[in-house]
């Protein structure tokens, strides 16, 4: 039997790493630059291709940057059942903390359409969160 689309979305592990670029950040311009590679995990059965992103990117004051498009930095990988897929981007906010958090836009080789979360993680500039 065909895994169910919660099934589907529940095998797929995304995870971040973070790390501020103070050299491309203006603190005195409220610019404040990341760096962040991405892991993405296929848990499941079957291979699964990434086709679309959307990012909510929030700063300390609320500010939302949305962020849609096709794949990932100009790929839409197919992660095959116990492998991953890494990449890395930026992002640019105007305060020195903020969150990001979306979903990836997936089809299971079966034809399946599905939703795969990205959990919510941390900017922050080194010394200002405890």
């Amino acid at each position: 039997m065909a895994p169910s689309e919660t099934e589907l979305a529940d095998s797929i592990h995304v995870e971040a790493h973070v790390v501020y670029m103070p050299h491309q950040s203006d603190p005195a311009e409220r610019r404040f630059a990341f760096a962040y590679t991405i892991s993405i995990l296929n848990r499941g059965t079957e291979p699964a291709r990434l086709l679309t992103r959307h990012w909510l990117i929030t700063d300390a004051e609320g500010h939302v940057q949305e962020v849609h498009g096709d794949g990932v930095v100009g790929e839409q990988p197919e992660i095959q059942p116990g492998q991953s897929h890494q990449y890395s981007s930026g992002a640019v906010i105007e305060t020195p903390v903020g969150t990001m958090e979306g979903r990836y836009g997936m089809v299971a080789a079966n034809g399946r359409s599905f939703n795969a979360a990205i959990p919510v993680f941390s900017l922050a500039v080194p010394g200002v969160l405890n």
